[in-house]
């Protein structure tokens, strides 16, 4: 249904708003207009594009900061953190990501995002995964963004392990599920 520019922007805002990890292709086809015209409304709106979104969500967000591997060592980027309780990261599939004959993500870089998720939540400066449980619900294609949420869910006292779970999603599809069993050095961080 076309809308007109002043109503079609209202709901651009609010879209941007709830989800501000969406794309201008996304946005271009919920609203049934091309790509230029998404940019042009942004435009008008003083909205930036996506990666200054991310990148403004991430420095909001980032209070804590990653004590159990380098940033750089993170699979994706981390745009919200907080220590012990929860994580989010995005992973945008590229050609580097899939298989050159069906253009289907590769399982290992999507297990590799959520994994890292698992350990950069992880207040300890030592976190290593003991065990995992994952579940593949759909493949990933290239050119989508995965967003994965990890969760923790119980630290063991006395035992050095945590229960970290992470579900990623593309758009509000799960594509991944899976429950990681951490190690961490320090026993008494996190569980008083």
């Amino acid at each position: 249904m076309k809308r007109n520019k002043k109503a079609r922007q209202e709901l651009l805002k609010d879209t941007i708003k709830i989800t501000p990890f969406i794309t201008d292709e996304e946005l271009a086809d919920r609203f049934s207009v091309s790509v230029q015209t998404i940019r042009l409304d942004r435009l008008e709106l003083s909205i930036p594009e996506l990666r200054e979104r991310i990148k403004t969500v991430a420095e909001k967000n980032l209070e804590d900061e990653v004590r159990s591997l380098p940033m750089e060592e993170v699979i994706g980027e981390i745009i919200d953190l907080e220590l012990d309780h929860s994580a989010i990261s995005i992973l945008d599939v590229t050609s580097e990501h899939v298989f050159k004959r069906n253009r289907i993500a590769r399982g290992h870089h999507l297990f590799a995002q959520a994994n890292s998720l698992a350990v950069a939540v992880i207040n300890d400066e030592l976190a290593l995964t003991a065990k995992a449980s994952i579940h593949f619900t759909r493949q990933v294609k290239e050119n989508e963004r995965v967003v994965a949420k990890a969760k923790v869910h119980r630290l063991e006292a006395g035992k050095g392990r945590t229960l970290v779970e992470v579900n990623s999603f593309v758009g509000n599809e799960l594509v991944f599920s899976g429950e990681f069993e951490m190690f961490r050095s320090n026993k008494s961080k996190g569980n008083d």
